[in-house]
């Protein structure tokens, strides 16, 4: 069995069949997906903004990260709910697609690095440590932009 035939069989679950054979359930799903995608950006931009010193310097990082978790852990749950519907419905194209490739990357990426080093991080850096506040939310800006913009750029591959 090949990678091909593993993404071929994915595609043909009932999933992905049922998304792929109306003509609403696609864009229905895929507006739920963005809908997911602008809380999750909503929940990483105020605590990376924070860190790159824009906005919100009454509230410090740690306080952010800390109120802002439930969006976020809501706002991957919903992208990860219906990406995978989406990933089934065209299986076969993303297994070839390099955009998917790199989302996949930079996804894994960004959520080891916003879990594991974020967050953890900027609950415990001291105001004084603005260099390495910078650049934990620079980092964390290019890994989850990269995602959305591969993300986006599978339409057109």
């Amino acid at each position: 069995m090949t990678l091909y035939d593993v993404f071929d069989w994915l595609e043909q679950t009932p999933i992905g069949e049922a998304i792929r054979g109306s003509s609403w359930l696609f864009p229905v799903v895929e507006a739920a997906h963005l809908v997911g995608l602008a809380l999750l950006g909503g929940a990483l931009l105020l605590v990376d903004l924070r860190l790159l010193g824009f906005g919100l310097k009454d509230r410090s990082p740690a306080y952010l990260v800390a109120q802002l978790r439930p969006w976020l852990l809501a706002a991957l749950a919903l992208m990860f709910a219906t990406g995978i519907p989406l990933f089934l419905s065209e299986a076969i194209k993303c297994q070839a697609s390099t955009a998917f490739q790199v989302k996949m990357c930079a996804l894994a990426l960004g959520l080891v690095y916003t879990f594991c080093v974020r967050n953890r991080l900027a609950e415990r850096l001291p105001e004084s440590h603005v260099w390495r506040a910078r650049a934990l939310g620079a980092i964390s800006l290019t890994l989850w932009f990269t995602v959305a913009a591969a993300g986006r750029w599978i339409g057109f591959s």
